[in-house]
């Protein structure tokens, strides 16, 4: 992947930075949560517009869920709850006022590329002649 060409492609790229091994590592990801993406994940509207705004603030409250689009509680309980279980939201609390949502965190379905223990290495075969021990 070219990341010159990924950061001026004018798409919506989210970088995460993780210290490994004495250094640092960037991970560039492509944001999935496009408005087409969203739809056909069978999102309604308002969890459409949530998302758009998660990804622009950091986080949303039920509060402020309800007033975006003036809802009863219960109905924004519904559809963040259908958010998280969509693993598209997490939440961060239990319950009360001080719940927020954000993106979740994980990596659908990739497995990490560098091992945790940096000294574990595949088996590789001997070489003829030689004499394992």
């Amino acid at each position: 992947m070219d990341i010159e060409k990924v950061l001026t492609a004018g798409e919506s790229v989210m970088a995460e930075f993780k210290e490994r091994f004495g250094g640092f590592l960037v991970i560039f990801n492509k944001d999935i949560y496009t408005e087409e993406y969203l739809a056909k994940s069978g999102l309604n509207e308002r969890q459409i517009k949530a998302v758009v705004y998660v990804r622009e603030k950091g986080r949303i409250t039920n509060k402020e869920y309800n007033g975006m689009f003036d809802i009863t509680d219960r109905m924004a309980l519904i559809d963040l709850s259908e958010l998280c279980a969509k693993e598209i939201f997490e939440r961060i609390g239990k319950t009360g006022r001080k719940t927020e949502y954000i993106l979740t965190r994980k990596t659908r379905n990739k497995p990490e590329i560098n091992p945790t223990n940096p000294t574990q290495t595949r088996n590789k075969p001997d070489k003829p002649g030689t004499n394992p021990t």
